[in-house]
Parts: structure tokens; C-alpha cells; sequence
């Protein structure tokens, strides 16, 4: 299911996420000038070692390892990579700025992208391929949508009806992309394939991290309204 609209007012212009987008989308532009051997070497500097993190986090010196948690977030490894995160940044990530304002709004985005790289690190500590993308971030977002906006439709794609978006409770939506990830986390446990990117327990670390932070938070942030029509939900 590809997401394309959701039926949450917003009132602030999002600056901070049109930001995370446009410089995502810079550095992608970036990387296509890069040679292979290049790039490879981009994403090794850049990109997430959990080896590397782990070492870190047992002896911390320097600020060099740390800082990839934040830089890779804005590396994808191809353009469905960088589409189908930026899509999903664009249609929740406003909301979560909304609601939170600009700058504590970078600040969440960083924290989920800390969390989605601490679960994945725990649980692939010896890995050496980085990992690269913003997906844990947006993970954070979708968790952070899910306490502020359980009941707003999100109108989706669905294969075979590709040009007709069907609206779906946003709930439904979340809750089954969360436990896709978690049974696909699962169902690797014990193998030995390790993909490139963010890997699916980077997207549960981001989801969780999100979630609880907008739950904690939840009392202090003013909720903007759905959108509506003659009693019925408008999609945009």
C-alpha cells in the first residue's frame, strides 16, 4: 500500500520537513555523479557501521561514529529507495511538525533515527555493511502519527487499482506496516543474508522510539483537527 494523502488539517508550513526532503533528494543527485568505488566509499564514511558502533559505544572517543546516525538518514542507495521514503515523509511528516512545531520537530526526527539505529545495532553488532536511508526517521514519524492521529483516513494505491486511491484508517495502515516489520525482523533471525540500508529492525527501533516519545508528549501537544466535507472525510 502506497500512501498519497491523508485527511489531517495542517495550519503550519512545513519547512522542516520540505527541508529533510530537498536535501535528501540533494545528496541522492550528489551520489549519482560518484563512481561505484566512489560511492561505495561514500556510504562507508557516511553510512552506519554497527561494528563500528558497538566499539564506540564501549569506548567513546570522538564524535565521528555518532554523527553517521544523522548523516545516514539522508543516503539511499536508488531512486524507489529515495521515492517511497520521501512519500511517506511528505504525507505524515508535516503533521508531526504541525504538531509539534519546526525545530523540536528536527529534533524528534534525529531521536527517531537514533532509536532505529540502537535496535539495529543490538541486534546485527558484527555487521560491516553500512546502513543508509531515512527510513528509522520516518518509522518515527509513522509511530509519532499513530498516538496523535489514529482515527484520520489515509488514502492509499493499491496494486492492480494503482490510478483509484482507496481510503484506509490510518490505524489499520499503521499497525500492519508495523507488524510487517516485525515479522519480517523475525522471519531473519538466524539468517545470513544482511541487506544494504536501513534494515527492518532499524524500522521497529524508529516506530517504538516515536511512538513513545509522542505518547509521553502527548498531553502538551495541541492536535490539529481532520479535515471534512458534509459530515464525511476530504481527502487531499
Amino acid at each position: 500500500m502506497i500512501p498519497v494523502a491523508d485527511s489531517v488539517q495542517t495550519r503550519r508550513t512545513p519547512y522542516a520537513n520540505v527541508s529533510l526532503i530537498l536535501i535528501s533528494i540533494a545528496v541522492f543527485i550528489y551520489e549519482l555523479t560518484l563512481s561505484t568505488a566512489d560511492l561505495n566509499s561514500f556510504f562507508l564514511d557516511w553510512g552506519i557501521i554497527p561494528a563500528d558502533i558497538d566499539a564506540w559505544a564501549g569506548d567513546p572517543s570522538g564524535i565521528e561514529e555518532p554523527l553517521t546516525i544523522a548523516t545516514a538518514a539522508f543516503l539511499h542507495g536508488g531512486w524507489l529507495h529515495l521515492g517511497f521514503n520521501m512519500l511517506f515523509l511528505w504525507v505524515f511528516g508535516d503533521n508531526i511538525e504541525d504538531a509539534l512545531g519546526h525545530l523540536p520537530y528536527l529534533a524528534f526526527y534525529l531521536l527517531a533515527a537514533a532509536g532505529a539505529a540502537a535496535l539495529q545495532v543490538v541486534t546485527d553488532t558484527d555487521s560491516l555493511i553500512p546502513m543508509i536511508g531515512a527510513s528509522g526517521a520516518i518509522a518515527g514519524v509513522l509511530g509519532a502519527y499513530l498516538v496523535l492521529y489514529p482515527r484520520a483516513t489515509v488514502a492509499v494505491l493499491l496494486p492492480f487499482f494503482f490510478f483509484i486511491p482507496i481510503p484506509v484508517p490510518a490505524f489499520a495502515l499503521l499497525i500492519f506496516w508495523f507488524v510487517l516489520q516485525i515479522f519480517t525482523g523475525v522471519a531473519s533471525i538466524g539468517t545470513s543474508e544482511v541487506s544494504e540500508g536501513v534494515a527492518v529492525w532499524a524500522h521497529v527501533g524508529g516506530f517504538v522510539t516515536g511512538f513513545v516519545l509522542i505518547l509521553l508528549l502527548r498531553p502538551f501537544i495541541r492536535r490539529r483537527p481532520y479535515r471534512r466535507s458534509r459530515g464525511r472525510t476530504r481527502m487531499y
